[in-house]
């Protein structure tokens, strides 16, 4: 099982990140890009209607994104690969907690 959680891991790690990433970036840009069309012309209706089309594909594109990264963690909690690095390392926040509040728990 450890090497199927590796293989899994680095797919994840080296391919299906950077790739979700590129993916959810084009389509802040594209949303962010239809919003300037949109802002730039209020009085022509023909621009507007390109901004919202815009702003509307790239609200779908990012939506799109975020659900892969849900169902992509929902299969790695589910056959246990561990593939994801989710989990933060909460030991530096509990030493400065308890640096901070002294002895207090």
């Amino acid at each position: 099982m450890d090497t199927t959680a590796g293989i899994v891991a680095r797919l994840v790690t080296y391919i299906i990140d950077p790739i979700m990433l590129v993916v959810f970036s084009a389509g802040f840009l594209l949303f962010v890009y239809g919003l300037v069309i949109f802002l730039k012309d209020l009085d022509s209706e023909k621009s507007r209607h390109v901004g919202l089309n815009h702003m509307k594909w790239g609200i779908a594109g990012m939506f799109i994104m975020s659900s892969v990264d849900g169902i992509i963690s929902l299969i790695d909690t589910t056959f246990n690969f561990h593939a994801l690095s989710n989990t933060p390392d909460m030991s530096q926040v509990q030493q400065a907690t308890s640096r901070l509040f002294g002895g207090f728990r």
